[in-house]
C-alpha cells in the first residue's frame, strides 16, 4: 500500500471541497472517497488503486442512511448498510428482489460494513485487473491490452464486451435496481442532480478505464425505487460455484406483472454475465402480452443472449444464464400465484 493523505470532513460542503482538491504529492489526482471501505481498502492493499488523498465520508453523510417508503417510492440512503436494507420489513414485503440480492451478496461481515453506494461502485474481480504483475489491463493502464482475452477467462463477461475489455461487473444489488427502473441522487461541485440508475455504468467500448458517468467529486446520496404492480412479484436468482460468499456465474433479477398467466409487464436484469449491470430488453419485449410458461420463458432466455460473445473458457455461461432466466421467470410467476 502506498502512502496517502487521509481526511475526515465534518460537513457535506467540506466533503465536496476535499473531494475535488488536488493533493500536493500528485497534482493530477483528485481524492478517492471512502465509505464502507470493503472494496477500496482491498484494492489499495493490492496496489491496484493508489490514491494520494482518501476522504472518509462517514462523518458528513449520516443524513444519507435512512430507509423510507411512502407507498409510491422507496428511498434508500446510499450510506445505509447492505444488511440493514436486506432486513428492512418494507423492503422485504414490497421489494423482495432488493432484499434477496443484498442477502445473497458477500458475507454477513461484509454486509454489515458495506454501504449501498459503495456496493454499486465496486470494481471488477477480474484477476488480471487485480494483479498489477499483469501489465496488460486496459482498466488499470489504458492502451496496454487485455490479458483476459486469450487468457483464463472462465469468469468473464459474454455480454457488453469489446476487443479492449471483457471484465465482468460482479455486483448483485445493481441487477435489482436495473429491473426496478431505479434512479439515483447525486451531489457534487456543481450541485445536486439525478439520473436513471441504468445510466450510471459505462460499457467498456474503447475506454474500459471509464467505468461510470459520475463527474469528479460527485457522491451518490440516495437511491429511488418506484413502486409498481411488478415490485412485490420480484425475485433474484443467483447461480454460483458454491452456496456461500461467492460471486455469480450467472444471476437474474425478475420483476413481473401478470393477469392470470398473461404477462402485462416484465423486467429482466442479468448479473455475472456482462461488463455492466445488464437489462435484457429484447427478452422483455418478447414476453409482454404473452402467456408465461416454460416454452415462452425458454424463448425469452435465448433472445437475451442473441448478441453474446464467448471466449475460450466461458461459453458455458450462455446456457447457464439461459437456464437461470427460465428458472427466475417461472419461480416469480409461482410466487405470484402463492400470494393470490
Amino acid at each position: 500500500m502506498q502512502p496517502f493523505h487521509y481526511s475526515r470532513p465534518v460537513s457535506l460542503a467540506e466533503t465536496i471541497v476535499s473531494g475535488t482538491q488536488k493533493h500536493s504529492r500528485n497534482a493530477e489526482a483528485t481524492a478517492t472517497f471512502l465509505a464502507g471501505g470493503t472494496t477500496l481498502i482491498d484494492l489499495m492493499k493490492l496496489d491496484v488503486m493508489r490514491p494520494s488523498h482518501v476522504v472518509d465520508l462517514n462523518s458528513s453523510a449520516r443524513e444519507f442512511s435512512a430507509i423510507r417508503f411512502d407507498g409510491s417510492t422507496l428511498r434508500l440512503g446510499a450510506f445505509a448498510k447492505m444488511a440493514t436494507v436486506a432486513d428492512h420489513p418494507d423492503v422485504i414485503s414490497h421489494f423482495p428482489v432488493i432484499a434477496q440480492s443484498l442477502s445473497l451478496a458477500a458475507s454477513a461481515q461484509l454486509r454489515n460494513m458495506a454501504t449501498l453506494g459503495g456496493n454499486l461502485l465496486q470494481r471488477t474481480r477480474c484477476a488480471y485487473f487485480r494483479d498489477p504483475s499483469w501489465a496488460a489491463c486496459n482498466k488499470r493502464s489504458p492502451g496496454s491490452g487485455c490479458a483476459a482475452i486469450g487468457g483464463v477467462n472462465r469468469q468473464h463477461a459474454v455480454l457488453g464486451t469489446s476487443k479492449h475489455c471483457i471484465a465482468t461487473y460482479h455486483g448483485d444489488f445493481a441487477q435489482a435496481l436495473m429491473a426496478l427502473d431505479a434512479a439515483i441522487m447525486l451531489i457534487g461541485p456543481d450541485g445536486a442532480r439525478s439520473m436513471p440508475f441504468a445510466s450510471l455504468h459505462l460499457q467498456p467500448g474503447n475506454t474500459p478505464h471509464l467505468e461510470t458517468s459520475l463527474r469528479p467529486g460527485e457522491i451518490i446520496t440516495e437511491i429511488l425505487v418506484p413502486d409498481g404492480p411488478w415490485t412485490r412479484r420480484s425475485r433474484y436468482v443467483k447461480v454460483r460455484d458454491r452456496q456461500s460468499y461467492e460471486f455469480a456465474v450467472a444471476s437474474v433479477a425478475v420483476a413481473l406483472a401478470l393477469e392470470g398467466s398473461m404477462v402485462t409487464d416484465v423486467r429482466i436484469a442479468l448479473g455475472g454475465l456482462a461488463t455492466t449491470p445488464w437489462r435484457a430488453v429484447d427478452a422483455e419485449d418478447l414476453l409482454r402480452g404473452r402467456r408465461l410458461n416454460e416454452a415462452s420463458a425458454t424463448e425469452a432466455a435465448r433472445t437475451a443472449f442473441a448478441g453474446a460473445v464467448a471466449q475460450a473458457h466461458n461459453a458455458f455461461k450462455i446456457s447457464v444464464g439461459q437456464s437461470a432466466i427460465v428458472r427466475a421467470l417461472l419461480e416469480t410467476a409461482a410466487m405470484e400465484a402463492h400470494r393470490g
